[in-house]
């Protein structure tokens, strides 16, 4: 017999969700998967944007954690306070749980208070108590300019701020108010989405102005001035604003922080480095997916920045898999093959019910290939159908996703792997 392992999943978002419910699929029952995750419920953040603008109620988009797992995981609903990867072990609010594997899936923090004057004065759909305030402050507004601000880099989801501005200019629109009320979007970036290149960011641009939004490059906040409504720039003139919504600034969470996981040098970020193929960070037997992850990918920002892997859910969900894939076989003494391979696509939302479709290889030499597929109703379709799988009960999950992806691969007419 096998000896007993255990593999600590922490973090029940995408990809400790995926992780956890892969391992427990294709690991012997003698060994022990223990999903650590603090909140009870779990919000699936791609329909933020939805419930936003009244699309999808709070109740609408989120199921309880245990529902989205297989039985025999054990959630373990505590806040984890410390992680001991020298000694395998991890501590929550009431107990230790030593571990022989270890997958980190902790997500980024939002900080906005990194930011002088952010703090309390600006709106965000990017948590999901922040949406659920957003939507009733949007149905009060009535005229004036909306500020939508990126605060800096790296943030979740690179054409998330798009898609917010559009579906918000959308919003107004429906409600006959699009010439009393103008949306602006201020980012740090060169273009919409530069990781993907001039081509794509054009046409992300394109689809901006045929909304009316306003988009303002290299435009890097430094200061909010609530009491005037006014936001200060970097090298830039300042501009008032009667809303601001804001996309705060990210971080790795505390815990890893002072676990000594997190490397400071890479872009001043503080995320966890690891291994672009198999996600092993320095940490034997210790893992790091999603958001938290640092992948660098080929290309430049300046002579001296790397490039780095956007931080999206689609890339979590297919870590998720390939670091199952792995202990999976290292616990079953065969030789780890399963490799990310720095594939990933989204669908931009753009209101009216229309979405665009953008898909790319970021391992691609010299630099990430990607493109834009035309606006259309599938796109949005194939969006609220991958909602709909994911917020189901477990039991009807894997054969409801074979029939999306396959469906997909024949639309969408790229490579796919049910």
């Amino acid at each position: 017999m096998l000896n007993k392992k255990v593999i600590v999943v922490l973090g029940g978002g995408v990809g400790g969700l995926v992780t956890a419910n892969e391992l427990r699929r294709l690991l012997p029952r003698q060994h022990t998967v223990v999903l650590v995750e603090k909140n009870p419920y779990h919000a699936f953040a791609p329909s933020f944007l939805w419930m936003m603008v009244g699309d999808r109620t709070p109740a609408s988009i989120t199921r309880a954690v245990r529902d989205l797992v297989r039985p025999d995981v054990d959630v373990v609903h505590e806040e984890a306070v410390n992680i001991d990867v020298a000694n395998r072990r991890i501590s929550t609010t009431s107990q230790a749980i030593p571990f022989d594997y270890l997958i980190v899936a902790l997500g980024a923090e939002l900080a906005p208070d990194a930011i002088p004057g952010l703090s309390g004065e600006a709106h965000s759909f990017f948590s999901f108590e922040g949406t659920q305030k957003l939507y009733p402050a949007l149905q009060n507004f009535t005229h004036g300019k909306i500020a939508l601000v990126v605060c800096s880099l790296p943030y979740k989801c690179p054409g998330v701020p798009h898609e917010g501005a559009m579906l918000i200019g959308d919003f107004f629109r429906k409600r006959g108010l699009k010439d009393s009320v103008e949306v602006h979007l201020y980012t740090p970036e060169s273009q919409p989405m530069p990781v993907a290149g001039p081509q794509l960011g054009e046409a992300v641009k394109q689809m901006l102005t045929s909304k009316g939004i306003a988009f303002h490059p290299l435009h890097k906040l430094i200061s909010v001035d609530s009491q005037n409504h006014t936001l200060s720039f970097d090298s830039k003139e300042s501009a008032r604003y009667d809303m601001l919504i804001a996309i705060p600034p990210h971080r790795a969470p505390r815990i890893v922080r002072e676990a000594g996981m997190t490397n400071p040098a890479n872009g001043g970020t503080g995320w966890v480095p690891v291994d672009r193929s198999t996600l092993k960070t320095k940490h034997e037997n210790v893992y790091a997916i999603g958001d938290i992850a640092a992948i660098s990918i080929p290309g430049r920002w300046k002579s001296d920045v790397p490039m780095m892997l956007p931080k999206a859910g689609v890339f979590a969900h297919v870590q998720a898999e390939i670091v199952a894939q792995r202990i999976v076989d290292e616990v079953n003494g065969r030789t780890p093959k399963a490799e990310f391979c720095g594939a990933g696509y989204c669908m931009l939302e753009a209101g009216e019910g229309l979405a665009g479709f953008a898909f790319g290889d970021f391992f691609a030499e010299p630099s990430p290939r990607l493109e834009l597929r035309n606006i259309g109703r599938a796109w949005h379709l194939g969006k609220v159908l991958f909602e709909k799988w994911w917020l189901s009960p477990f039991g009807i999950k894997r054969s409801l996703l074979r029939s999306i992806i396959n469906l997909g691969g024949k639309v969408m007419k790229i490579p796919v792997k049910a």
